[in-house]
């Protein structure tokens, strides 16, 4: 028995525990090695990897897939701000890298990268680098990683050309929108003195807190021109631009103030056709994040109503962009991509501003709304609302009290109304008369006799009358469209009965989109969906109860008079060559069309009629006289009415067929609708003299 050491271990059990150990150190060494061979990575992997992370913006995932050290040293810091100030810069998006080689012992990877930029498709051949580092597969980085040519002293740059965006013309090429000049009024902080802050504010009609909040910005310096507010051109020489020259005159005194001229949206007409036309304004952040992908930036407009804002893509253009290496001396290296600008296209509408300004002259103190429209082609030729804002205002912008005024004028120059459907009071009368001869329910020969100034159909009615305002004889069609008599027409809607007067209504759309460039409130015979009780459709027969009619939907239905019947189609873009498209086909039969033509030509022609100021001795009209009741109940007294007035001429073959439908607000103590003839009536000696 060999013996024991002092701890009880033998030589023999020494030398096994020895050879163990060698046996184990050698396994785990040939282990490292293979591990390590095997867990180089693949550096095609690495970049698919890599380059996954740029679009997501994970920069310090990048950061981690690089060997920094042979990368140059760069820090985590220096690589984030450079990677994301050129791809976040050029609006990088939808990249897609496609590899073409890849050499294992070198570590390198040849492949293509593709990808969108605010200047358009980028793309290139690239090659990358590897090392094996810890088992790991890293990227050797450098500025070429990014663009082939890009080194560490060059910069990516991004310019970019504003498109001009498209006027607004009227059928004459008169400019309703197009570029103007105004004056930037801006402060130099090197040469202002701030004791002076209270008197420029005065000037500019603006708080005091607006000039510091300004100059108060991180990005200003003493030498900046810091812009403060934008005024008027002072370049006509009218009494209006003398006293904004003498504003600009004592701004300038002022030290540290710069006055310079820029382009602006300018509307023309104005107030005359604010409503119409519309404007533009700053795109707002929610404005960028709600069509990121449509070209705008931090300094676009964009159009906020009307014409400006319906044909917003087409009057915007495309803004033109490019994207370029430029070297350490500013020159201009490589053009990575170009997109060229492409200006606005220029919108020409059917509109006569000549009409559009003379409706708004004669209504402009008025809460009223017109429509005139070529009756046979469908051409709308005036849309007017007023009282009207000037939207020159908005581009220039308002001072507080001025936007205070607006928002509280009682009047609310603010609301369009030729989009709303209002009361149609006896203009109704006509489109009544229509659906009975079509449904047999009329015969224009018979006397209805006359019952007076008031008449109930029996004793069901209880206390309610319908009252009218002239008593004639005979009581027919003719008779009572030129005398324009209630109780002739509740008569009549009671003999087409509820099924044929609703439905002939659905079929002259009402309940129904108007289909035009401008949405329009629908025309509606009840608030419900049908007519209710026996006084209501009397009533509805001569424009009362519910009935509720928009004036372009008027003028359309009153087209179907011209053209046998056929409803009109309105349009607002411009044609070289207008061709007649009907809304409605066949609304109503030719010879239901041209009886109440003739009825209608009497209103206007014969000494009776309710619009007979309006005849003129060198072109025949026709038309119809509204005066709508608006009150609370029947008993009431302080109620307000509307006045109406549609009026056309009849002959195709003269050179400026019109039809004018005009709608007055609280006309009660004016006159009633015999006011509004009278507005009319200059309107169409403008018109017809031009």
């Amino acid at each position: 028995m060999k013996e024991a050491n002092k701890n009880g271990i033998t030589k023999k059990t020494k030398i096994i525990i020895l050879v163990s150990l060698i046996t184990l150190l050698l396994a785990a060494g040939i282990v490292f090695v293979v591990v390590k061979f095997f867990n180089t990575g693949n550096p095609e992997e690495t970049l698919s990897k890599y380059m996954s992370h740029i679009e997501n913006k994970e920069y310090s995932q990048m950061y981690q897939m690089i060997d920094a050290e042979k990368s140059g040293g760069i820090s985590e810091e220096d690589f984030t701000k450079r990677n994301s100030a050129i791809y976040e810069g050029i609006q990088m998006s939808d990249m897609n890298v496609e590899i073409i080689s890849s050499d294992k012992n070198k570590m390198q990877v040849t492949y293509n990268t593709l990808f969108n930029t605010s200047a358009g498709n980028i793309s290139f051949e690239n090659t990358a680098n590897f090392t094996s580092k810890g088992g790991e597969c890293k990227l050797i980085w450098t500025d070429a990683l990014i663009f082939p040519n890009l080194t560490s002293s060059d910069k990516v740059r991004v310019s970019s050309t504003e498109a001009k965006r498209g006027e607004i013309l009227d059928r004459n090429g008169v400019v309703l929108a197009g570029q103007g000049k105004a004056a930037s009024v801006g402060i130099v902080p090197g040469k202002f003195k701030k004791e002076t802050i209270e008197q420029v504010a005065e000037l500019l009609e603006i708080q005091p807190d607006n000039i510091s909040n300004a100059l108060s910005a991180e990005w200003i310096k003493e030498t900046s021109f810091v812009p403060i507010k934008t005024l008027p051109s002072i370049e006509n020489s009218n009494n209006e631009n003398a006293k904004e020259a003498d504003r600009q005159k004592k701004l300038l005194d002022i030290s540290g103030i710069m006055i310079s001229e820029i382009d602006v949206r300018e509307y023309p007409l104005g107030q005359a056709a604010a409503h119409l036309v519309g404007y533009t304004q700053s795109v707002t952040a929610e404005d960028l994040e709600k069509y990121p992908t449509e070209g705008y930036t931090a300094e676009s407009v964009i159009g906020r109503t009307g014409v400006e804002a319906l044909y917003e893509k087409e009057l915007k253009g495309e803004n033109g962009c490019k994207i370029y290496i430029m070297d350490s001396q500013k020159n201009e290296k490589e053009v990575l991509a170009n997109k060229p600008v492409k200006d606005g296209e220029s919108i020409k509408l059917t509109i006569d501003a000549s009409l559009q300004s003379e409706i708004y002259k004669t209504f402009n103190e008025e809460k009223s709304a017109s429509v005139a429209i070529n009756q046979y082609t469908g051409e709308v030729l005036a849309l007017v609302s007023t009282p009207a804002y000037d939207n020159n205002d908005f581009i220039l912008g308002f001072t507080d009290k001025e936007w205070e005024q607006l928002n509280n004028d009682k009047s609310n120059p603010l609301y369009n109304r030729f989009r709303q459907s209002w009361s149609p009071g006896s203009t109704f009368k006509p489109i009544t008369a229509a659906l009975g001869l079509d449904t047999n329910s009329i015969d224009p020969s018979e006397d209805y006799t006359n019952n007076g100034l008031s008449w109930q159909k029996d004793n069901s009615w209880g206390e309610y009358f319908i009252t009218t305002l002239n008593s004639y004889t005979p009581a027919n069609l003719s008779n009572a469209i030129m005398c324009s008599d209630n109780i002739y027409f509740a008569k009549a809607a009671l003999k087409i009965g509820y099924e044929n007067f609703q439905s002939g209504l659905e079929k002259l759309g009402f309940n129904t989109d108007i289909p035009f460039d401008i949405s329009m409130s629908k025309s509606q015979y009840s608030n419900t969906d049908k007519i209710e009780t026996e006084i209501q459709l009397a009533d509805s027969g001569y424009g009362q109860a519910q009935v509720l009619v928009n004036p372009l939907h008027m003028a359309c239905l009153y087209s179907s008079f011209c053209n046998n019947g056929n409803v009109i189609k309105p349009y607002l873009i411009y044609k070289e060559l207008p061709t007649a498209e009907y809304w409605i086909p066949d609304a109503i039969s030719s010879d239901a069309a041209n009886t109440v033509l003739e009825a209608m030509k009497q209103v206007v022609n014969n000494p009776n009629g309710t619009a007979y100021a309006a005849k003129r001795d060198d072109i025949v009209l026709a038309g119809k006289t509204g005066t709508a009741e608006i009150k609370a109940s029947v008993e009431d007294t302080s109620g307000t009415e509307l006045g109406w007035f549609g009026v056309f001429t009849t002959n195709s073959d003269i050179s400026n067929p019109v039809m004018l439908i005009s709608m007055v607000e609280d006309v009660k103590e004016k006159g009633g609708s015999g006011y509004v003839v009278t507005k009319d009536n200059q309107v169409l000696q403008n018109w017809f003299t031009k």
